[in-house]
């Protein structure tokens, strides 16, 4: 199973993964299933860390290449059918970043981890 996951639960998986319920955590650690990190929650991050919200103990590039490495995780671009998703998708949230997620999900039929309960307003498989 393919699952990408939300820049949240990236960090919470690194770094508290007690905030992770324990069903969640059995499926990112299954060997078997494929974690994603998208190109926008990378953007995301690096934004929030160079305006000083957000306290990283490496540089996310660092940290990326360890979790690659040590967990198999992939990167996922940003394509033009994600983009061209964007427009299907109700106005029901209003950050870019997420609904950029939720656009990628559901082009690539990927299964979105996410604490955000309002992703289940939109038509993605959503695992929480």
């Amino acid at each position: 199973m393919n699952l990408l996951l939300d820049s949240h639960v990236f960090l919470w998986l690194m770094n508290e993964p007690e905030r992770v319920p324990d069903q969640v955590l059995a499926m990112c650690e299954n060997g078997e299933n494929e974690l994603y990190l998208s190109v926008a929650s990378v953007w995301e991050l690096q934004i929030k860390h160079a305006l000083g919200k957000l306290t990283m103990r490496q540089p996310l590039k660092q940290i990326l290449d360890e979790q690659q490495q040590s967990n198999g995780m992939e990167i996922l671009s940003i394509k033009l059918p994600h983009l061209w998703q964007l427009t299907d998708l109700p106005r029901v949230h209003g950050d870019p970043f997420d609904r950029l997620l939720i656009a990628q999900a559901v082009v690539e039929d990927m299964h979105l981890i996410s604490a955000d309960r309002v992703f289940s307003s939109y038509p993605v498989k959503l695992f929480w």
